[in-house]
């Protein structure tokens, strides 16, 4: 069984279709005539694009895509048929992968802590390389030492980074060689290592130092007597532009790459982009259900929010860039008004945006949020008995939507 955000209603447009990024006023309005709204658009074409750039700008890399952050069956299938590897926390993410056919041998498991139905779950699928970043987690592998094999994740903290994903799991880098040495004494073979030096970093010289200090402990290992390391989990990380410009992924990849390339040439590299790939392939179509002014502001609520696709505002701390569409196109009413965009629950947490500035828009008026495909359907709720927004693919391949279920979009 899909995980529930998995099984959403979803509906393919054939390739001809439209393109996410430049959508015009009249191709949105058709989408939500048809469908409804809230909607969000997924672009495949859009994920195959960023999923190459970044192929290109780390070549010899493996690319392991991070399913946290847009979990849908349409974005997994694009990239298994683009050849990309999947990087699994969760059992429902392993469920997700097996229903489009990803071999098991092309996934890994990085949730540092897991339950041992976790372990089951995915050796039972096939995936024997998980991750661990403590003597208790390695000893809960002993008795799937014959099956499983480890990386042992290291903190490099990263406070530059939007998440400082170091500051809740990995180990420091001077308690390596005891970890491997656990490992040793209870028979539990570890691969290699890996690292995440935070969500959406800007800096990449946080990777360079997590690189070389990854290389001098695959040294440190051999001259211990702990031969066998062969492998480097990168992390993901790679940062998208949402409101401020970023430096170009091949720029910023490119002391990565020399970094990297100073390891030794047997080891495998690999790595887990998640936001990177997805971010930029959707956009949030919302409409405007009723207006008030409160204070000399209009208010405008809409039919999403921050317990819906805007979520992302809460828990990954993204600010979206938005853009209203009108239904008239006066333009004596082009003037900009200090106004707030507001979701539509009953909890005053429930606010976009408090200081937006925006022309005087009417009920049935759309907004559009651009750069929307990471962490905002996929941590989207259904509270207050509003139903997050329904997901429209776009420019799938024949070859994958043959592989996903297709549902009638609800009236």
């Amino acid at each position: 069984m899909l995980p529930r955000a998995a099984r959403q209603a979803l509906t393919v447009l054939p390739q001809h279709s439209f393109d996410s990024t430049t959508l015009s006023e009249a191709e949105i309005r058709s989408l939500v005539t048809r469908f409804g709204s809230p909607l969000l658009v997924v672009d495949c074409e859009q994920v195959r694009s960023q999923y190459h750039a970044l192929k290109a700008a780390l070549p010899g890399v493996d690319l392991h895509y991070a399913l946290k952050p847009l979990p849908h069956a349409a974005v997994v299938a694009c990239l298994r048929d683009e050849g990309a590897f999947f990087d699994l926390a969760t059992t429902g993410e392993v469920e997700l992968v097996k229903q489009q056919g990803i071999a098991a041998d092309r996934c890994i498991h990085t949730h540092p802590i897991k339950r041992d139905s976790d372990i089951r779950d995915a050796l039972r699928f096939g995936v024997t390389t998980f991750v661990a970043d403590n003597p208790d987690e390695i000893l809960k592998f002993v008795r799937y030492r014959k099956r499983a094999e480890l990386l042992i994740r290291v903190s490099f903290r990263s406070p530059n980074a939007v998440v400082d994903l170091s500051k809740k799991f990995g180990c420091e880098a001077g308690s390596v060689l005891e970890m491997l040495q656990v490992a040793r004494r209870a028979g539990v073979r570890v691969r290699g290592l890996s690292f995440h030096v935070g969500s959406q970093a800007t800096d990449p010289a946080k990777y360079v130092e997590a690189i070389e200090a990854c290389k001098n402990l695959f040294a440190e290992a051999l001259l211990a007597g702990l031969p066998g390391l062969d492998t480097l989990d990168i992390g993901g990380g790679f940062p998208v532009a949402y409101n401020e410009s970023v430096t170009p992924i091949d720029e910023f990849c490119a002391p990565i790459r020399a970094a990297l390339a100073k390891m030794p040439s047997h080891v495998r590299i690999i790595a887990e982009p998640g936001r990177f790939i997805a971010a930029p392939a959707a956009i949030s179509v919302s409409s405007v259900m009723g207006k008030a002014k409160r204070d000399g502001r209009w208010w405008y609520y809409l039919d999403d929010g921050v317990y819906g696709s805007y979520s992302g505002q809460m828990y990954d701390h993204a600010k979206y860039p938005v853009a209203s569409l009108r239904r008239t196109s006066d333009q004596a009413g082009d003037e900009q008004f200090l106004s707030v965009l507001a979701g539509p629950t009953c909890d005053s947490i429930d606010v976009i945006d408090e200081a937006i500035m925006l022309p005087e828009l009417d009920v049935g008026d759309l907004i559009v949020g651009r750069m929307m495909g990471a962490y905002t359907w996929a941590s989207a709720t259904d509270f207050n008995f509003f139903k997050r927004a329904k997901v429209v693919v776009m420019n799938e391949r024949p070859a994958a939507a043959n592989r996903v279920v297709r549902l009638k979009p609800r009236k």
